[in-house]
């Protein structure tokens, strides 16, 4: 007798059916079973937050999700930002503002700050800084990701403002 189920996912937009044992995780199904490798496995404990996607946008850690709970979810990985070689705003933030050295932590931290700002596109530095504040970055420390989290939150608001020397009107 099997111990697998059929479960369909909506991941980036796409449809998959896998099968998967009940106890598997969201982030195992995601990197092993849909090749999805932007997605880190760190702690395992969801501590370290390097496992961070979107479940119908919000913040969550893969790593302690059930791939069977989230059948029916808008699931949205690091994937998901860029557009085939165009990165997102949040990500060009990210590397312009050396928001990352090894690089392992990132995708965890992009995804946070995705969901984050989706929901407080008026959010200050400190509210940044206390969200950052949830995943672990053993190499950068946190004041260029925040910088990068900011820079970004402030272009998302401008779009379409007027600027005169690179500030505001």
């Amino acid at each position: 007798m099997s111990n697998k189920h059929l479960i369909e996912l909506t991941v980036n937009g796409t449809e998959h059916e896998v099968v998967i044992e009940p106890r598997r995780t969201l982030v195992d199904v995601l990197r092993h079973n849909l090749r999805l490798t932007g997605t880190h496995v760190g702690c395992e404990h969801g501590v370290c937050g390097a496992c961070t996607v979107l479940i119908d946008g919000k913040p969550t850690r893969a790593c302690l999700t059930f791939a069977a709970q989230v059948e029916n979810t808008d699931i949205r990985t690091v994937e998901s930002l860029s557009n085939g070689d165009t990165l997102s705003d949040l990500q060009q933030a990210f590397s312009a503002h050396h928001g990352l050295q090894c690089g392992f932590c990132t995708p965890g931290f992009l995804m946070l700050a995705e969901g984050f700002l989706a929901e407080n596109p008026d959010a200050k530095i400190d509210e940044i800084r206390e969200v950052v504040a949830s995943n672990y970055c053993r190499c950068t420390g946190y004041q260029t990701i925040v910088e990068a989290i900011d820079s970004c939150a402030e272009q998302r608001r401008c779009a379409g403002c007027v600027k005169m020397n690179g500030v505001p009107q």
